[in-house]
């Protein structure tokens, strides 16, 4: 009895496999790292200082995910981080704001009850962020208290071992069901690029994320090494563009972690703009994993060192 059950599983396990593999097949997945080194060095030298205008400068601010995720984060700590975004409003009434406060599930309610002003997201890093490695159903409870909440946005890691095993099924399933949690409220699935090392791996991961169900892909954690590269985002944005012509439907594309200069976020605009167009250059579809960058994007906006935040 016990034979044929396992039998029937394996046909099933090897039917979602080539499934999986299909949907691959459909892609442009063989990348080569120096083909795409050379790609990125070429857009950055030739289409970088165009972009570094005043105009952009406030569109990446509007794009800043405002992140706080420390061991040392209390309720305290959450409720002064989304009172500065409060305050934005008032000194800076001419700018527009950040795009979302990112903090752990925990903290959902402390930043829904805080927030007072409009168009700021609350995005929560759920589903064993960092590592994701825990247990699917602690997944989905995490991420469905974090919306019960007052969480508009999800962070979920995309599981780098079961993509690195091979199990694209175990990654794909994943996804799904925590994509059917969120609903209408956007999923975006962190691929921990420096984990996965190639731009074949960055280019398959991509795709199967997009296939079960994410609204972004984001590059990092911030908690790995390296975390996002102009390279890992030019395959990143060429998955979304394939995705949109072969669907009509955008994804968007969020890099995070080791954001450190107004220079690095102004890549990452140039890579967007060039590989995907003007409609991706909305904060509905491109988005910054940052702190830092906020009060450099400032300081260069206002003309003067600033620390708001």
């Amino acid at each position: 009895m016990s034979e044929k059950c396992n039998c029937g599983g394996h046909v099933h396990h090897a039917e979602e496999e080539s499934k999986y593999n299909y949907v691959l097949s459909e892609y442009a997945c063989t990348m080569s790292d120096e083909e795409v080194a050379a790609a990125v060095k070429q857009l950055i030298e030739k289409k970088v200082e165009e972009n570094n205008t005043l105009e952009v400068k406030k569109f990446l601010f509007n794009c800043i995910d405002l992140t706080t995720l420390k061991c040392t984060d209390s309720e305290e700590s959450v409720m002064a981080f989304t009172e500065k975004v409060n305050e934005f409003d008032d000194k800076y009434p001419e700018l527009k704001n950040v795009a979302a406060i990112c903090v752990y599930p925990n903290f959902a309610k402390i930043v829904n009850d805080t927030l007072q002003v409009e168009n700021v997201g609350i995005a929560c890093v759920s589903g064993g962020f960092p590592s994701s490695q825990t247990f699917q159903e602690i997944k989905v409870a995490e991420t469905a208290m974090a919306i019960h909440d007052g969480a508009t946005e999800i962070d979920i890691v995309l599981s780098v071992g079961k993509f690195l095993s091979g199990d694209y099924e175990g990654v794909c399933d994943e996804i799904q069901e925590l994509k059917s949690v969120c609903g209408e409220k956007h999923l975006k699935v962190i691929l921990e690029t420096g984990a996965l090392k190639s731009a074949e791996n960055i280019k398959k991961a991509s795709v199967l994320s997009i296939y079960s169900g994410a609204d972004f892909i984001k590059t990092s954690t911030g908690k790995e090494s390296p975390a996002a590269t102009p390279e890992a985002a030019y395959v990143m944005c060429s998955t979304i563009k394939e995705y949109y012509e072969k669907t009509g439907k955008r994804i968007g594309f969020k890099p995070a972690g080791g954001i450190n200069t107004v220079h690095d976020a102004l890549v990452y605009y140039t890579i967007v703009k060039e590989l995907l167009g003007k409609e991706w250059l909305t904060n509905e579809l491109f988005r910054l994993g940052t702190s830092r960058l906020a009060n450099l994007c400032l300081s260069e906006i206002t003309g003067e060192e600033t620390k708001f935040f």
